[in-house]
């Protein structure tokens, strides 16, 4: 016996979870698509490219059709642009998640990058927590990008998804490793959270209510 986990479902045929926000400041400009039942497909030009490269893994390892374009004040540092396509694609996931009848709600990945073993660990519960225990070397840049700006970005997804997102780099050395393998970690407990499973019926929490 066992269990068949669909994509997306409704009275029998295909559900479709999509988004789109948009997000204009004086510091960005953010335009993210977001669909939870896609195939992996991307295209994303967001004005950091470390982070172009990052939001591919959530996309191609998650099976998330996505689209991001960005500009942001990153003349001044990246910070504005990281911290607000967190936000924008926080919204966007709380957006195409609707009332997240059927979903799996939580997700547990580990993904090893050569060296490097990181684990995700989530629960779309509608109550924001971040835990990241990541131990970076201080004053350390990947070409122009700082690592430490990932925690800003899961933060503001955490934050604005409403999600319990705990991250722990078990081991590493090399810090782009350690952050790719957090991103498709990510991207995989992400795909399971979102994941309809047939067995729930309304949300999966004896409160009734996420």
């Amino acid at each position: 016996m066992f269990t068949v986990f669909i994509r997306g479902y409704k009275k029998g045929l295909p559900m479709t979870r999509k988004a789109t926000i948009e997000r204009k400041t004086k510091e960005t400009n953010i335009r993210i698509s977001l669909n939870l039942d896609g195939t992996g497909v991307y295209s994303i030009t967001c004005g950091v490219p470390f982070m172009d490269h990052m939001f591919s893994h959530i996309a191609k390892h998650g099976f998330f059709d996505l689209a991001v374009k960005a500009t942001g004040d990153t003349h001044i540092d990246d910070h504005h642009t990281v911290e607000d396509l967190g936000i924008a694609f926080g919204q966007a996931l709380k957006k195409a998640l609707g009332d997240s009848k059927g979903i799996r709600r939580y997700g547990a990945s580990t993904v090893p990058m050569d060296e490097t073993l990181a684990e995700v660990v989530m629960d779309l519960s509608g109550r924001p927590y971040l835990v990241y225990n990541l131990d970076l070397p201080k004053k350390y840049k990947l070409k122009d990008f700082d690592p430490g700006l990932a925690e800003d970005f899961f933060r503001s997804v955490a934050n604005h998804a409403g999600m319990n997102l705990h991250i722990n780099l078990l081991y590493g050395r090399d810090v782009h490793h350690m952050l790719e393998g957090v991103f498709k970690a990510f991207g995989r407990a992400l795909d399971q959270a979102t994941s309809i499973d047939p067995r729930v019926k309304g949300v999966l929490s004896t409160k009734g209510k996420i």
